[in-house]
C-alpha cells in the first residue's frame, strides 16, 4: 500500500465497519473505567496504543501510548490492565479489546482522542450489542434480555432478564421453529409432489403438530402479562374518599414524607407517585384525591384522574374508615380500614392504625403477596414484551387458519406466514433452512 492510499489504523478500503469504542462503566467519580473497542482494525489499535497485542484473554498491564504523527514513542496517557479477544470469540464476534483505565475524566479523553487520532469513533447506543446480533452471537429477544439485565431493579426482575439473556426464551421459540419447519416441509411435499406416494400419516402428523403448537402459544399466551408487568413494574392506586388516610398510608409505605397530610379534606389534588419494592417486583404506588362530589373545579379535575389511574392501575388499594365497607368497590381491590384506633374494622378486612403502625406489616405482607401474584407464574421463559407477544399471537393465528383450511396451497401460505412472524420474534427468518429441512427428509432431488 503507498504512502497515498494509507488509511488509519481503524478504517478499512474494502467497507468493513469501523472500529468503534465507549465506556463500558458509568460516568461519575470512580477507580477503574473500562474502554471497550470492537472492529476490524482493533489489533492494529491495540499495538499502536500499548506497543503490542497482549495474549488472547489474559489480563495484561500495559502502558496507553498517544504516538506522534512520525510514529515516534509519544506521550504515556496511563497504566492499564488490557485484555485482546479477537474474534468470533468476543461479545460482538469480531476482534475486540478492553482497556481498564483509571477512571480521571482527563485519562478517559486522552484515550478517546487518541482512539479517534487512530481511526476509531465513538459507539451509538447499542452498537456493541447491535454488532453481537449481526454476527449470530445472540438474537433479538437475548438482546432485549441484556437491555432489560441492565436496568433491572429487583431480584426477580435480574432472574427473569438474565434467563432471557442466557436464551431462554430462544429456545422455546427456536423449538416451536423446528417444529413448524418440519410441518411446513411435509406440507411442501404433499402439494409439490402429489405422485410420490408419501405415506398418508404424514399429513395427519403435519395437521397434529399446527394444532399442537396453536395450543401450545395461546396457553403461553394466556399468563396474565406476568413478564411483562414484572419487567416494567407494576402501579398500585391509592384510592378512597376524602380524609381517610391515603396520603399517610403513602407516606408510611414509602417510608418519607411524599405526600403532604392534613386533617383539611381534599388537600390532595393531583396524583403522587411514589416508587417503592413490594414482594420482589418495582412498585409505583399513586396517591389519589379523594373520591366524592364537588363544585371546586380544580378539586374535580383532581378526581377525574383519580378515577383514570385506578382504570390504568394493576392493583387498586380502596382506603376507608369507619365499621362499614364502601359500596362502591372494585372486584379486585384490596380493601383497607384505617384508623382502627379510633373505630373498629369490619371483619374479614385488613385493618390499619397509620398513626399507631398497628397492622402495617400485615398490610405490607398482603401488598407484596399481590405484586408475586401478579408477576411471578411458573413459565421458565415468560414473555416480557409487547412485541414478542404480538408476534405470537400472530403465529397462531395463522397456525389456526391453516388447521382449519382444506386447500393445501392456501394452508401451505398460512403457514409460511407464521414462520415468517415467529422469525421475526428472534430476528431469523431463515429460507435456507426450510429447504434444508424439505430436501433432507424426501430426497426430492433425486
Amino acid at each position: 500500500m503507498t504512502a497515498a492510499t494509507e488509511v488509519p489504523a481503524g478504517r478499512h478500503g474494502d467497507g468493513a465497519a469501523p472500529v468503534i469504542f465507549a465506556l463500558a462503566t458509568g460516568a461519575g467519580r470512580a477507580a477503574i473505567a473500562v474502554m471497550r473497542i470492537s472492529g476490524a482494525g482493533s489489533d492494529a489499535i491495540l499495538r499502536s496504543l500499548c506497543g503490542g497485542l497482549p495474549e488472547p484473554r489474559r489480563a495484561s498491564l500495559r502502558g496507553i501510548w498517544r504516538r506522534d504523527a512520525d510514529g515516534g514513542k509519544g506521550v504515556l496517557l496511563d497504566r492499564a490492565v488490557v485484555l485482546w479477544f479477537p474474534g468470533p470469540n468476543s461479545y460482538t464476534g469480531e476482534d475486540s479489546a478492553e482497556l481498564h483505565l483509571h477512571a480521571g475524566p482527563a485519562v478517559i479523553s486522552g484515550v478517546a482522542d487518541a482512539l479517534v487520532a487512530l481511526g476509531a469513533r465513538p459507539a451509538e447506543p447499542g452498537e456493541f450489542t447491535r454488532r453481537a446480533f449481526a454476527s449470530g452471537r445472540l438474537d433479538l429477544v437475548q438482546a432485549e434480555g441484556i437491555a432489560d439485565l441492565i436496568d433491572a431493579e429487583t431480584e426477580a426482575q435480574r432472574r427473569q432478564a438474565l434467563a432471557q439473556a442466557d436464551g431462554a426464551q430462544s429456545r422455546l421459540y427456536e423449538d416451536w421453529a423446528a417444529r413448524l419447519r418440519t410441518a411446513l416441509a411435509h406440507q411442501e411435499a404433499l402439494i409439490d409432489f402429489p405422485d410420490e406416494d408419501l405415506p398418508p400419516e404424514v399429513e395427519d402428523e403435519m395437521l397434529g403438530t399446527i394444532a399442537g403448537l396453536r395450543d401450545e402459544m395461546q396457553a403461553y399466551l394466556d399468563d396474565g402479562s406476568q413478564g411483562e408487568r414484572l419487567r416494567r413494574g407494576l402501579v398500585f392506586a391509592i384510592v378512597g374518599e376524602p380524609n381517610v388516610g391515603k396520603s399517610s398510608l403513602l407516606n408510611a409505605l414509602a417510608q418519607r414524607d411524599a405526600a403532604i397530610v392534613s386533617s383539611r379534606a381534599g388537600t390532595t389534588r393531583d396524583a403522587i407517585e411514589v416508587r417503592v419494592v413490594l414482594g420482589d417486583a418495582p412498585v409505583t404506588l399513586v396517591d389519589t384525591a379523594g373520591l366524592r362530589e364537588t363544585e371546586d373545579e380544580i378539586e374535580a379535575e383532581g378526581v377525574r384522574r383519580a378515577l383514570f389511574h385506578v382504570k390504568q392501575a394493576d392493583c387498586v388499594i380502596h382506603v376507608f374508615s369507619g365499621a362499614a365497607v364502601p359500596d362502591k368497590v372494585g372486584p379486585d381491590s384490596i380493601m383497607v380500614c384505617n384508623k382502627i384506633d379510633e373505630v373498629a374494622a369490619p371483619p374479614g378486612i385488613t385493618a390499619i392504625s397509620v398513626r399507631s403502625g398497628e397492622g402495617m406489616e400485615t398490610l405490607r405482607d398482603v401488598l407484596a403477596q399481590r405484586a408475586r401474584d401478579l408477576t411471578q407464574g411458573r413459565a421458565a421463559a415468560p414473555l416480557t414484551r409487547a412485541r414478542h407477544r404480538a408476534a405470537i399471537e400472530e403465529t397462531a393465528r395463522h397456525l389456526a387458519r391453516a388447521a382449519d383450511d382444506a386447500w393445501p396451497e392456501v394452508r401451505g401460505e398460512e403457514m409460511r406466514l407464521a414462520m415468517r412472524a415467529l422469525g421475526r420474534l428472534t430476528g431469523a427468518v431463515d429460507v435456507e433452512a426450510l429447504l434444508d429441512t424439505v430436501f433432507g427428509q424426501f430426497c426430492i432431488g433425486k
